[in-house]
């Protein structure tokens, strides 16, 4: 059964309900050898409104193209555990369908074995794709190089999609180590990954490019870091988001003030623009208090 229904979000949703499949999915080995059956329903997420305006497929989802599609994932692929293939399954819509934004997947489980009187039992989750701004930079070696070649590592990854990208400015080392100058920028990104699986994948490109963590603020062939995601804010041992100096860093708002000028920092409810027109006062009023010292 097919429902469109309006989330209070904004976003409309195509609903299938109950596709009911057979396949081999389960921690017993008669499971994954027999077989069972399963419920599968879906909700799409997406903007429905050129569809409902123009009436015209191309602009929406084909639902009976993306049920086939659940089949054929379903019956091609054997988990242990119905979370890992509610996970994989979301994954897959999301990368495979373009205007899909969100998803959610509920895979239920009728007369699952446990030994007791048990009608079904389901799991559902919902996944969906993040926007995340990056900063880039690199003061050792072919720096041009491991720029490009990060920014290519990200673009070639199913769940990270480079939206856009300034160009490479040069700058001046930040903080007090002496240093050579960096090539920075900033990228647009959007991705399938949380801020902390995201996290881990950028130290993954910083390690293929010999990243060496020695000297905090020193210099590194490629430094990557996470500065907005989405409208998040996270304080953790392992990640501050929105990037906790960024406010500061001429070299981080003047690349974000020409990629996204009217995003709005989460915290300071400043736009990247007016971060930098801050930032510029500031540095004007210091150097002029300086000048009135000598």
């Amino acid at each position: 059964m097919f429902q469109t229904i309006k989330r209070s979000s904004g976003m409309d949703t195509i609903t299938i309900r109950e596709l009911e499949l057979f396949c081999n999915h389960g921690v017993f080995e008669e499971e994954n050898i027999l077989g069972q059956k399963f419920l599968v329903s879906a909700k799409l997420f997406l903007d429905l409104c050129p569809a409902g305006e123009d009436d015209e497929l191309t602009h929406s989802v084909h639902y009976g193209e993306v049920c086939y599609m659940i089949k054929d994932f379903m019956e091609e692929h054997t988990f242990q555990l119905i979370e890992a293939a509610a996970e994989q399954l979301a994954r897959h819509l999301l990368i495979e369908i373009e205007r899909l934004e969100e998803v959610e997947i509920e895979i239920c489980k009728p007369w699952a074995p446990i030994g007791l009187p048990l009608n079904n039992v389901s799991v559902c989750i919902r996944r969906g794709w993040h926007r995340a701004y990056l900063s880039l930079g690199s003061n050792m070696g072919d720096r041009l190089m491991f720029l490009e070649d990060a920014v290519a590592t990200l673009e070639a990854d199913p769940c990270c999609h480079v939206l856009d990208a300034t160009e490479w400015m040069e700058t001046e080392p930040y903080g007090e180590v002496e240093q050579e100058d960096f090539l920075n920028g900033c990228v647009e990104l959007r991705t399938l990954y949380d801020p902390y699986k995201l996290l881990s994948k950028l130290h993954e490109i910083e390690n293929e490019a010999g990243r060496e963590r020695k000297v905090h603020w020193g210099p590194r062939t490629l430094d990557i870091d996470i500065l907005l995601y989405d409208d998040q804010v996270i304080s953790t041992k392992e990640l501050t988001v929105p990037h906790a100096d960024m406010h500061n860093r001429a070299f981080v708002l003047e690349p974000m003030a020409k990629l996204a000028p009217w995003k709005r920092h989460p915290l300071l409810h400043l736009t990247m623009k007016e971060l930098l027109d801050e930032l510029n006062k500031k540095r004007d009023t210091e150097r002029q208090r300086d000048t009135e010292y000598e």
